[in-house]
């Protein structure tokens, strides 16, 4: 039984990552339809900086969009996820401005019903953690 288990939840991860890829390629290349295909019709996304949910992957696909400034760079840096809990860290470029990403996802029968992204603008390291520090290109 533990192996039936096994063999399972790694075929489940296995289609949910081939999704995740399909997903951050479409929100890439701007294709909007595709991008939303991972979304449960009920999906929620929350903001948590702004403090702002979107209710329903409709809602979502049109507050995307509708973005003023489309993204001119996006970088998928790394995916980790197992079952119904999945992380990207990305990278998107607005107006020659990068943005660091995080989106935590929840799966439900393989796809998303609820995700949680955070943004953050890069800074300048400070001086002083410099000896005990590596830059990270």
């Amino acid at each position: 039984m533990k192996n039936e288990q096994q063999t399972e939840t790694s075929t489940q991860d296995e289609e949910i990552r081939r999704a995740l890829d399909r997903h951050w390629r479409a929100s890439a290349d701007g294709d909007a339809d595709a991008e939303h295909d991972i979304y449960e019709d009920d999906a929620v996304c929350d903001y948590p900086q702004s403090g702002e949910r979107i209710v329903g992957r409709s809602n979502l696909q049109a507050l995307r969009s509708h973005h003023p400034g489309k993204p001119s760079g996006f970088e998928v840096r790394r995916i980790v996820g197992r079952g119904d809990l999945w992380i990207t860290e990305y990278m998107i470029t607005y107006q020659g401005k990068p943005a660091y990403t995080v989106s935590i996802m929840e799966f439900r029968n393989g796809r998303v019903m609820h995700e949680t992204q955070y943004f953050a603008d890069p800074f300048e390291a400070p001086a002083w953690r410099s000896r005990w520090v590596q830059t990270i290109v």
